[in-house]
């Protein structure tokens, strides 16, 4: 085989080669931590406003899968103090799906 052929494509092959591998190894990596991190589901915030007999505004939420009171609160632009406060009662360790809770 001529020497100057082989030379010719060497180059080009150890290139896509080189960044095959890369790729690769990047993509792994980005693939990897899906193992060890839960997926949390994308929700949106359903805040019903009911009129309560003073003239107030009375807001519930709806909780969702994987909800927890500190982002309940951080959604709905409260405290985790107010929401305890406007709900007596509530387990905040066990917050069950389809449950509302007010917010205001």
């Amino acid at each position: 085989m001529d020497r100057s052929r082989f030379t010719r494509w060497a180059a080009p092959v150890a290139f896509l080669a080189a960044i095959t591998i890369g790729a690769l190894v990047v993509r792994a990596g980005f693939h990897s931590g899906e193992h060890h991190h839960r997926q949390t589901p994308t929700t949106t915030v359903s805040a019903k406003k009911k009129k309560h007999a003073h003239g107030h505004q009375r807001r519930t939420y709806t909780v969702q899968s994987g909800d927890t009171l500190g982002e309940i609160a951080a959604k709905t632009g409260t405290t985790v103090a107010r929401l305890e406060q406007l709900n007596p009662g509530i387990d905040p360790t066990a917050l069950s799906v389809g449950e509302k809770i007010r917010v205001q």
